[in-house]
C-alpha cells in the first residue's frame, strides 16, 4: 500500500515537472517562408543594408529588431534618419519602393519570431 502511494506520488511529480518545463511556452517556428515577392524583396534589402548589424533581427551591433512593435512609419523614419550610431540610408541607398518591402519584410520577420 505505502509502495504504491509512493510510486503514484513520484508519477504525479514527474509529470507535473515535465509540463511546466519552459520549452512548452516557447513557439516552435521554422524559417520565414518568403511567401511574396516583397518579403523576399526586403529580405534583399535588409542583407544588403542591415544584416550586418542586426544579424536576423537580432541584437548584434544594433539592437534587436525582433522585438521592436514599430509602426511603419517609425521604422520609416529611422531607416532615413538613422538614431544613435545608426546611419542614416537615404533615397539614393534605398528607395521607396525598396524600403516598403523593408518594412514589410521586417513585420514578417517580428509576427515570426
Amino acid at each position: 500500500m505505502i509502495r504504491t502511494a509512493l510510486l503514484i506520488s513520484i508519477i504525479t511529480i514527474a509529470s507535473v515537472a515535465l509540463s511546466c518545463s519552459a520549452r512548452r511556452s516557447e513557439p516552435i517556428a521554422g524559417p520565414l517562408l518568403l511567401s511574396s515577392p516583397e518579403i523576399a524583396e526586403g529580405r534583399k534589402i535588409f542583407m544588403d543594408h542591415c544584416h550586418q548589424c542586426h544579424p536576423g533581427g537580432e541584437a548584434g551591433l544594433g539592437p534587436s529588431l525582433n522585438n521592436k512593435p514599430l509602426p511603419a512609419f517609425a521604422i520609416r523614419t529611422q531607416v532615413r534618419h538613422g538614431f544613435g550610431a545608426m546611419p542614416a540610408f537615404y533615397e539614393n541607398e534605398i528607395s521607396e519602393t525598396e524600403l516598403d518591402s523593408l518594412v514589410t519584410y521586417l513585420k514578417a520577420l517580428r509576427q515570426h519570431g
